[in-house]
């Protein structure tokens, strides 16, 4: 796996298919690249050069336990980081959950970088109660409950790492890590602003696609919604579950892909703003659709 070194921390990254066309994904809070690993795939058979990133302190790359390296702006100046790395004029940048926020923030700090945006469950305004209620209990038992957490950890590390479902390896990755470093990203986190202002997120003029769903009071659709109204290119796609493109991803893989397309189509030929904007009412529509 490649790094890159980034205010003295080393950050690894996955390069997916080869082109110009190039795509950044990141992946959701406390967990690694790994999830985005089918979209990667799936992406990158479309004739895209897809990047997947862990932030500091996920995955492989390097986890310190000082909580002040943490925060989304910093994790925002991470990808920016990559994009020099890798010597990339722009790209689309996506991700998950903490990945969608993180994205809103390159945005915010390098417009020009980003072609596109592809939001999963943005984390916005309605979500603030359902996360502090979801993740307060976890920074505890990371924090004070540390070597507990620790014999969990090493449990986790021998069990046999066979052909799982993406989901539950997807877990088993997340419980096999240091316990330690992943209560300073929380507290970190608390600390900060989870995304850029709604007056900062009204002037992101890349177009963005920002999945939605139902019953997770942590990723409201509520958010997804308000999100895709703010943006003056932004497009809402109704996902039926939380785990829907991890699961069963045809429908939205190819909702995705069809987006990127747009992305880095010449200008002329992209769907007008206004028509995408329309757009972004749910729809309902079957996985099968």
């Amino acid at each position: 796996m490649p790094y890159f070194a980034h205010d003295d921390h080393k950050l690894a990254y996955s390069v997916y298919g080869e082109g110009p066309r190039a795509v950044v994904l990141l992946p959701g809070l406390l967990l690694s690249q790994r999830m985005q690993e089918p979209l990667a795939e799936a992406l990158a058979a479309r004739g895209n050069r897809v990047i997947v990133m862990d932030p500091l302190g996920h995955g492989r790359s390097d986890r310190p336990r000082d909580m002040w390296r943490y925060s989304m702006t910093a994790f925002g100046g991470q990808v920016i980081g990559l994009l020099d790395h890798l010597e990339l004029e722009s790209a689309v940048i996506g991700g998950t959950s903490l990945g969608a926020n993180v994205t809103l923030e390159v945005a915010a700090a390098a417009p020009q970088r980003v072609r596109g945006m592809v939001l999963e469950m943005p984390v916005l305004d309605n979500a603030l109660l359902g996360a502090a209620i979801g993740f307060t209990p976890l920074l505890v038992a990371l924090t004070f409950g540390e070597p507990v957490m620790k014999l969990v950890q090493q449990v986790a590390r021998r069990v046999p790492r066979g052909p799982l479902p993406l989901v539950p390896e997807i877990m088993l990755d997340w419980v096999s890590q240091d316990p330690g470093p992943s209560g300073a990203v929380l507290q970190g986190l608390f600390f900060g602003r989870i995304a850029p202002h709604r007056d900062i997120r009204h002037t992101l003029a890349a177009p963005g696609l920002v999945i939605g769903h139902p019953r997770d009071p942590i990723h409201p659709f509520s958010d997804a919604g308000m999100l895709a109204e703010e943006l003056p290119n932004g497009q809402l796609l109704n996902a039926n579950s939380i785990v829907e493109l991890r699961t069963r991803p045809e429908r939205l893989t190819g909702e995705i892909g069809d987006f990127i397309d747009r992305c880095w189509a010449p200008r002329a030929a992209r769907r007008p703003a206004r028509a995408r904007t329309q757009r972004s009412k749910p729809r309902t529509r079957s996985a099968s659709a």
